[in-house]
């Protein structure tokens, strides 16, 4: 009877320890006595200039991706053109890798694990209505190689059931970002409707899955590009608005992949008239974005590029 007792009065001190509340200090509404963070945090309005913008080789018209691995940072195309490009911190060209026997039909996202490079050949707006949505997984060895050993992972939404044609930018069911994190692949749609994106989560391995609809946020704009951050509580997005305002979303500070708790924060970027497309770092500190050529003769005329950006101060907590 005296355990379980103790066992009751354990139970209830654990539970009135707990405060829930904005847990990070950069926030206006920073709670200094919560214990746990419920993702509630309110941030000033924030915008930031690239550090440096480089002019990629026209190669690279419809860069689409972006990762960071061996020293260089390796993107493709977003149609046709099946080879892999790793670039140097200039943009320059550094090294090209064909994959054989696969085909690109819209490719939207590059990312990795610590064995496999992942390609997500999901692109999906022209109809909304692909039933071949795939992830090439590439083993890394075989990649560096220049022998690249490929298998493909294939997936549909858990709540699509309307495969009618569509018209273009209209889908809700279209996706350019993904990370890998554990056993598991997230999905951040980039939904033309809502302005929102849904996270789905499917494993990793091989083979036919369902992709399963895990969460919402409403990130008020168009989901391009996603990097991991190494301890696994944090993710960078990028993307852009209807008229091509570009900005990065931060998500950190959650457990166990439950992003609704996460501290979201919106970054705008200084660059009106970028479809920004992807996003990789090194060090968290300084991080690299891909634009693909955006014309629109005589008013728009932005070139393929490479940005420089430094979130040092922002993900210091």
């Amino acid at each position: 009877m005296k355990k379980i007792i103790l066992f009751f009065l354990l139970c209830i001190t654990s539970t009135h320890s707990q405060i829930s509340g904005c847990t990070d200090a950069l926030a206006k509404n920073f709670n200094p006595n919560a214990t746990t963070n419920d993702g509630s945090c309110v941030y000033a309005s924030a915008k930031i200039k690239p550090e440096t913008s480089i002019k990629l080789s026209d190669t690279l018209r419809e860069t689409s991706g972006l990762l960071a691995f061996d020293h260089l940072l390796w993107t493709h195309n977003d149609d046709h053109d099946t080879s892999i490009y790793g670039l140097d911190s200039n943009g320059k060209i550094q090294k090209k890798i064909k994959l054989e026997k696969v085909k690109n039909n819209d490719w939207e996202e590059i990312s990795q694990d610590e064995n496999y490079i992942y390609i997500g050949d999901f692109g999906n707006n022209y109809q909304g209505n692909r039933r071949n949505l795939h992830i090439l997984r590439i083993e890394k060895n075989s990649f560096l190689s220049n022998k690249p050993q490929i298998d493909s992972i294939s997936f549909s939404y858990s709540n699509q059931t309307d495969f009618s044609v569509q018209k273009e930018n209209t889908t809700d069911f279209d996706c350019e970002a993904f990370v890998v994190s554990q056993d598991s692949i997230y999905l951040f749609t980039k939904q033309w409707n809502q302005n929102k994106t849904s996270i789905y989560v499917l494993p990793k391995t091989p083979g036919n899955h369902i992709a399963q609809l895990k969460e919402t946020l409403n990130v008020d704009g168009l989901i391009t590009g996603a990097t991991l951050l190494t301890p696994g509580n944090g993710i960078v997005l990028c993307g852009y608005s209807k008229t091509l305002q570009p900005f990065l979303y931060l998500l950190y500070n959650y457990k166990n992949n439950d992003f609704s708790t996460a501290n979201q924060r919106k970054i705008k970027i200084s660059m009106p008239f970028h479809q920004i497309e992807g996003i990789a770092t090194f060090d968290e500190k300084i991080f690299y974005l891909t634009n693909e050529s955006f014309v629109r003769k005589p008013i728009i005329n932005t070139p393929q590029q490479m940005h420089t950006v430094d979130l040092s101060s922002y993900l210091k907590n």
